[in-house]
């Protein structure tokens, strides 16, 4: 049975007919097209696919489309702006937070949400707040690094 759903996702408004059972991650990727949100697990144990949900962090394989209708959606896709990456990006880049960047955009969307509620965090916090989220490659090491610096620029 089809559902029709509306959501805003980094900022356009999409109109669409989803079967219930529709992972909104699914939707993302397979419908919007929008493959920043990484599917790692099915299970929301690797924080792949974090995105955020009306200001909150989510974990996108956890949840259905249907109940994201008319929810504004930030992705990955939708942190830089005409091209420019924000600092939390630039910092991942220039502290080597990534390896494979398969978790990045994850990681980034966690981290994002962090500063938004704690914009001075100490590590041991930065380190708490990625506990949802798997990096197989960094050891974390260069993430945490990343997200001190991003938090000094903003």
């Amino acid at each position: 049975m089809k559902h029709s759903i509306s959501v805003t996702v980094n900022g356009v408004t999409h109109e669409a007919s989803v079967d219930a059972r529709t992972l909104l991650v699914d939707f993302l990727r397979d419908h919007l097209h929008l493959t920043g949100t990484h599917v790692g697990c099915d299970t929301s144990q690797c924080g792949a696919c974090t995105i955020h949900i009306d200001g909150a962090s989510v974990k996108a394989c956890n949840m259905f489309a249907v109940q994201a209708d008319g929810a504004t959606i930030k992705t990955i896709e939708g942190r830089a702006s005409n091209g420019t990456l924000q600092p939390l990006q630039e910092s991942f880049k220039e502290e080597h937070g990534l390896h494979c960047g398969f978790c990045t955009p994850g990681m980034i969307m966690s981290a994002a949400d962090l500063l938004q509620h704690n914009p001075n965090p100490s590590e041991s916090e930065i380190r708490h707040a990625l506990e949802g989220n798997f990096c197989r490659c960094t050891g974390y090491h260069n993430i945490v690094k990343a997200i001190q610096s991003a938090a000094q620029k903003m």
